[in-house]
């Protein structure tokens, strides 16, 4: 395929040149069309129509110039490479409809300027996870359930070069010396990817979908993930810059929570965001995102968490917004809300509210500074002051199960108080779980700040009326 002229055409009418045999691309044959991505029944060619269906591709190929293909709007590049299959189909003779036509050319646009297979899959904003586990293995999530997915890759080369073609995007790498990656798509769906030798079975990709709807408190009140009084007392929370902690498993509902609070902040206020792979949803104007960077090919240049989050300190925020805290960085962090920034947010992984504090406490203890366990503790003490628990629960649904507030210490133990926790009350008939969420009614530590933004009585009022 080549392009001539100032043409903006992909394609290259002029006579083709000589076209390998079949056999020349086997290694591509096996899966040819057998996805449709329109969502209809898969077209399965016959034996005999399959080495003519590719070379029907190879010729295709041929014809167009990839450096042109690029630079065309996807429905423009669709349209000409179904102009071209129906060209090269009528003078070769090869029996193939409309529809495999329009199929074929989809999935040539898909594997030239988009992710192949994946395209049907992103562009479904039911699927929230999507999980490659080999050439004909894929998983999705949707509405917290796993299913298979009616895709297939060609083969284990086709899903390396798309992933690739992800890490490329923002300046990563991945291939067999560097087997390891996290990188994120243009939209902000974070990406795992982890190639050979570590992966068995062909490179794995999985992919946390960027959900393109903004989740607000309302909106979790709606889905059962939070009550309304709870609702209230988050954005109580966020509005009084209290330091909170959000705490839950992989696929919890994390980052959609931090989302939420951060829409009670002031777009007044100078934030600071530091992640390492972005996909925050600030909407306030002034807004400093930093992301982390991998070391190079010689392994050096690599720019941590930590190294991110002092940085930070020097570039005046009102807010430190971590991502997730995975490791020394926890100190830095306790650092930042212990020092007049207070409002930061951060999210760990952790199973109840007790383990986020010895989950900190551990990743502090990965840094240097050799501190002990007490200097630690009072130092969590002092800057945390609410830990948010979310857990996804048997039903799919995501749920906040504790919100704690940290008192103080006794002696040597860091003491909580939870002001909500979730009751399980029942399932219903379509398996969705149902219960409430109960608050003991008392005045929390940090009343004296709530009393300060004026907010002491809507604090108690919402916590009295679900006691």
């Amino acid at each position: 395929m080549r392009a001539f002229g100032r043409r903006q055409d992909a394609v290259a009418h002029a006579a083709p040149e000589a076209v390998p045999p079949p056999a020349a691309a086997a290694a591509v044959a096996a899966a040819l069309l057998e996805e449709d991505l329109h969502g209809r029944p898969p077209v399965q060619p016959s034996a005999d129509n399959r080495a003519s269906l590719l070379r029907l591709r190879a010729q295709v190929m041929e014809r167009v110039d990839p450096a042109v293909a690029a630079e065309l709007p996807a429905p423009a590049l669709r349209s000409q490479l179904e102009a071209l299959v129906h060209e090269i189909a009528d003078r070769e003779r090869i029996e193939i409809s409309g529809r495999e036509q329009a199929q074929l050319a989809e999935e040539l646009a898909n594997d030239m300027v988009g992710y192949g297979p994946l395209e049907q899959l992103l562009r479904d904003d039911s699927i929230s996870d999507i999980m490659v586990n080999g050439p004909g293995a894929t998983f999705v999530e949707v509405a917290g359930r796993v299913h298979r997915a009616d895709i297939r890759f060609r083969d284990a080369q086709q899903i390396a070069t798309i992933s690739q073609k992800i890490a490329a995007t923002v300046g990563r790498r991945v291939d067999e010396s560097s087997p390891l990656c996290d990188c994120r798509l243009p939209d902000g769906s974070r990406v795992n990817i982890v190639f050979p030798p570590l992966a068995l079975d062909g490179p794995y990709v999985s992919i946390r979908k960027f959900s393109k709807k903004k989740h607000d408190f309302a909106a979790m009140v709606r889905f059962g993930s939070i009550s309304d009084q709870v609702r209230q007392a988050l954005e109580i929370a966020a509005r009084c810059r209290l330091n909170v902690v959000i705490s839950g498993g992989t696929g919890s509902g994390k980052t959609t929570m931090l989302n939420a609070m951060s829409q009670m902040i002031d777009h007044g206020e100078r934030i600071v965001t530091i992640e390492d792979a972005a996909e925050l949803q600030l909407q306030q104007p002034h807004v400093v995102r930093m992301e982390t960077r991998h070391a190079n090919l010689e392994g050096k240049g690599e720019i941590t968490q930590r190294d991110l989050v002092r940085n930070a300190l020097r570039m005046r925020p009102d807010r430190v917004i971590m991502g997730e805290v995975r490791g020394a960085e926890a100190f830095d962090m306790l650092q930042a809300m212990n020092t007049g920034h207070d409002g930061s947010l951060c999210t760990v992984h952790a199973n109840t509210s007790r383990d986020a504090l010895i989950r900190i406490e551990n990743m502090v203890q990965m840094g240097p500074m050799n501190l002990p366990m007490r200097a630690i503790r009072v130092q969590i003490a002092s800057a945390v002051d609410l830990i948010i628990q979310i857990e996804r629960m048997r039903d799919g649904g995501r749920r906040v199960t504790q919100v704690s507030e940290v008192v103080g210490m006794e002696g040597d133990v860091i003491t909580l108080n939870d002001i909500f926790t979730f009751q399980y009350a029942g399932d219903d008939a379509s398996g969705k779980i149902h219960g409430r969420w109960d608050s003991p009614g008392m005045r929390p530590a940090f009343s004296e700040r709530l009393a300060y933004f004026g907010l002491l009585d809507a604090w108690i009022r919402a916590t009295q009326s679900s006691a």
